[in-house]
């Protein structure tokens, strides 16, 4: 027994005889996780608070992967200590679980008959009434405060005065031979789909079912917005009397981030707008008290990433007051205190996102509450004095916690891949700093690979976020997991460049133009500290990987450089002017590039990576390419182009297009070809 191993097992028996402890056996090894493991991971999501505040329901999913999908259904645990979670459905179908506002039903969605509706069930679950049949299907229902109706969504033709008139023209398109689209306006296509016609319009249901009413008939516009839009887009007045929801109303939708808030009775009658912002208005939440609205403000026009203000409109007189005014981050979800004097809120910050309180008063500032976690989806108690909430970190699926109003005594609630994760070695990522482009700080995240040997050299995988205005987070992912990464015995690192979120408006303001400029160099400075700062990082073996913009600044790498022994480019932006062209969300390419290719054509051109395709010094990384077909933002011919200009200069490269994907790769099993074909291609080069 060498002199290490041997003082191991005298501190052993030292302490077994100090405390006295019964002889165990061995704890078994942790492993590295692999592909499966992150598959079987239970999906924690949707969490809400029952009113009375005794219990939290929520969804969870599991993968199928034989049926290729992942599997949702309903669950409640109760907030008291100690309690296991209970499943309440089991039809593999249902989501979004919505407390009655007396706690003692829940409303939920569901497929299990076809087309998507609303369910109601008794909190203590059983069996499922059926609200909705609409044949176009229902999403996003809330409960009204006075619990007699539920306001949803569904997609209609805004000239049909009924669901006869939505199901038999979409029959009628079905029989038809004729597939051809035809459009004369942008936007005709979004994220996977193409426009067909119809618009998310706002409905209402009595609980008990019947048929719903459509309170924003023949609009033209979507609610919630198709572009930005999510659930929290619409809300109820305290009185049930009322309906608050963003619409974007501005023609062509492709060119225009701007989005306002309207009101509109819920007996009936024309919508009317309340803000005339240049930017977007969202999360409209009514205080408890009825005086106020509560939102989220974007100032800039055509910017989707300007910072999200919180400003108050007051009902009585139609003012609008601007809250934090000079906290620079970014407003996310909001909920109102239960005696309408504060509000809650999370921002991004610094690769978590905090909660946050702030007094209902115009000049007051936030203070952080729930500090150094990446926490999401929260609701509070009507009391008051609960929070719900997910928590998840690079380490831990989400799971549902708890916390007082003030942000103290956090507390997890459900386990569900407590015995998974305890039999995974998985390290915490490591925070570091560094001067980045023009001396500016930049932060970085590193993760340690399994079974980690600080006397070995290990490989290392740069991974380079999408967006660009978005960030690495110390938060759970499945599309790209860095704890997967790093398993496979490679330092994974993480850094949030120029054009980050959760950072100040500042510095994400700076990749403006610049898209292959300051990034790059922020993410080359990077690379160069970590080598220089952690001497188990082997220089000699170095890789980078993106997906979306992380893609095009793969690209850019691929032509600016030869230092990376491999790359990956997945869904990345590869010609500029053709990427202009083909997307979607056209205010995204002309606020960037500061204009069209005909107005602005030396951006283009400048920032494009087929721009400099000639240059086989730097040309020659050996690079793996991954699209969906169904890609709409990043059309995949955009990873056409650069893998066809690899090949014809002899850069070894390969191609894998996925037909039933689009910019995220979500199947199970196209997900698992997608991890492997990544780690495989890591290898081949790497080891």
């Amino acid at each position: 027994m060498n002199r290490g191993l041997k003082s191991i097992a005298l501190a052993c028996i030292f302490l077994a005889c100090s405390y006295g402890l019964r002889a165990q056996a061995p704890t078994p090894a942790k492993r590295a996780m692999t592909f499966d493991d992150l598959a079987a991971m239970q999906r924690v999501a949707e969490p809400e608070i029952s009113p009375d505040g005794h219990s939290i329901v929520y969804s969870v999913g599991t993968t199928e992967m034989d049926a290729n999908r992942v599997a949702r259904n309903i669950w409640v645990v109760s907030t008291s200590p100690g309690s296991q979670p209970r499943q309440l459905t089991q039809d593999g179908r249902d989501s979004r679980p919505q407390w009655s506002p007396d706690a003692k039903k829940i409303a939920f969605l569901s497929s299990r008959d076809g087309a998507t509706a609303i369910y109601v069930m008794p909190a203590q679950g059983g069996s499922a009434k059926k609200i909705t049949s609409l044949s176009t299907g229902a999403d996003n229902e809330k409960w009204s405060p006075d619990g007699q109706s539920i306001a949803f969504t569904s997609s209609v033709y805004p000239d049909c005065a009924d669901d006869a008139c939505n199901h038999s023209r979409d029959d009628a398109a079905q029989k038809n031979k004729v597939k051809a689209r035809v459009y004369e306006h942008l936007l005709y296509r979004h994220w996977v789909h193409w426009s067909d016609g119809k618009r998310s319009h706002l409905f209402l249901v009595s609980a008990n079912g019947g048929v719903p009413r459509d309170l924003t008939a023949h609009a033209d516009y979507d609610v919630p917005p198709d572009e930005r839009g999510d659930a929290n887009d619409f809300s109820f007045s305290p009185d049930s009397k009322e309906l608050c929801f963003t619409a974007v109303t501005d023609r062509p939708e492709a060119t225009s981030t701007n989005g306002d808030l309207f009101i509109v009775p819920v007996a009936g009658g024309e919508p009317k707008r309340i803000t005339t912002n240049p930017g977007f208005d969202g999360h409209p939440v009514y205080s408890p008290d009825g005086r106020f609205i509560a939102y989220h403000s974007q100032k800039a026009a055509e910017y989707e990433s300007d910072r999200w203000r919180l400003l108050l409109y007051d009902r009585a007189s139609a003012k609008h007051i601007a809250l934090a005014e000079s906290f620079d981050r970014s407003v996310d979800e909001i909920v109102w205190s239960a005696d309408s004097r504060r509000i809650y809120f999370t921002a991004e910050n610094e690769g978590e996102k905090p909660f946050y309180e702030i007094a209902a008063t115009a000049g007051s500032a936030p203070n952080e509450i729930l500090k150094e976690t990446y926490n999401e989806d929260f609701s509070i108690s009507a009391d008051g004095a609960t929070l719900a909430f997910l928590r998840s970190s690079l380490t831990m699926p989400a799971e549902i916690f708890t916390a007082h109003a003030d942000g103290s005594g956090a507390e997890q609630l459900s386990h569900h891949n407590a015995a998974r994760l305890s039999a995974l070695d998985m390290n915490p990522p490591e925070s570091f700093w560094f001067e980045g482009a023009g001396g500016t700080r930049v932060q970085g995240m590193l993760i340690r690979p399994p079974h980690f040997d600080a006397a070995r050299k290990y490989p290392m995988l740069l991974l380079i976020h999408g967006g660009p205005q978005s960030l690495w987070t110390d938060s759970w992912g499945y599309r790209w997991n860095e704890e997967l990464f790093a398993a496979a015995g490679y330092v994974a690192v993480m850094i949030n460049p120029r054009g980050s979120t959760g950072y100040g408006q500042k510095f994400t303001d700076e990749i403006t133009d610049d898209w292959g400029g300051k990034v790059y160099e922020d993410l080359m400075k990077g690379t160069d500290y970590v080598l220089a700062k952690y001497p188990f990082v082997d220089a000699k073996r170095v890789a980078a990987a993106g997906g979306s913009y992380g893609g095009y600044m793969v690209d850019w790498i691929a032509t600016h450089t030869g230092r990376f022994k491999a790359l990956i480019s997945h869904a990345g932006v590869y010609d500029k002017p053709g990427m202009y062209g083909a997307t979607e969300e056209l205010w995204f390419e002309e606020h960037d590039m500061q204009g069209t290719p005909w107005t602005n054509p030396e951006s283009y051109h400048k920032w494009s990576p087929s721009t400099y395709a000639g240059d086989l010094s730097k040309y020659k990384t050996p690079t793996l390419v991954i699209c969906g077909e169904l890609d709409y933002r990043v059309p995949y011919t955009q990873s056409l182009e650069f893998f066809t200009a690899m090949q014809r200069q002899s850069v070894p490269s390969k191609l894998i297009v996925y037909p039933d994907e689009g910019h995220w790769i979500l199947k199970p099993q196209n997900s698992r070809l997608w991890y492997k074909s990544f780690s495989d291609w890591l290898a081949a080069y790497l080891e």
